[in-house]
């Protein structure tokens, strides 16, 4: 159990890792943030039957937008949890090689359901939306082996 709880702390510094590199490239570039999050909250109210538009118009986006990125936290949390559990099984595994499972975990458990959901192709991505979506994931990886190493630690 211990390493589950491990791993929900590793993710929680990871997911912090993740949004820190994509604020970073969105101020170096001032490109605006991404869409899909609100999207995909308006892709569960379709599927829930719920809307969020009885708030008004200006209220349903800004809480689609909290909603949005709260569901970006839980799945870096959820991934940690996963890391932790891996690691567990795997504890002698190279760290970055862990890193870079953990990071592609976190991109395909954010991207596939988006996929699945009909609100991004990654097919038609270009190879810049590709590295502004690999590179936080990475970092996000990296963070939350590293993290985890580090709760591990005695002494």
């Amino acid at each position: 159990m211990v390493h589950l709880l491990r791993g929900l702390a590793a993710g929680a510094a990871g997911t912090t890792a993740l949004n820190a590199l994509t604020y970073l490239d969105m101020a170096l570039r001032g490109r605006p943030a991404s869409t899909t999050p609100e999207q995909t909250v308006e892709k569960a109210e379709e599927l829930l039957g719920r809307s969020l538009d009885d708030f008004g118009e200006q209220e349903a986006a800004n809480r689609r937008s909290g909603v949005g990125a709260l569901l970006g936290i839980a799945s870096g949390l959820a991934t940690g949890v996963v890391y932790g559990a891996m690691r567990a099984r795997w504890p002698r595994q190279n760290l970055l090689v862990m890193g870079a499972v953990a990071g592609a975990i976190a991109n395909v458990g954010t991207t596939l359901p988006m996929t699945a959901a009909g609100i991004t192709d990654p097919r038609q991505w270009p190879v810049s939306s590709w590295l502004m979506d690999l590179i936080p994931h990475l970092g996000y990886g990296v963070v939350t082996a590293w993290s985890y190493e580090l709760f591990t630690k005695r002494g």
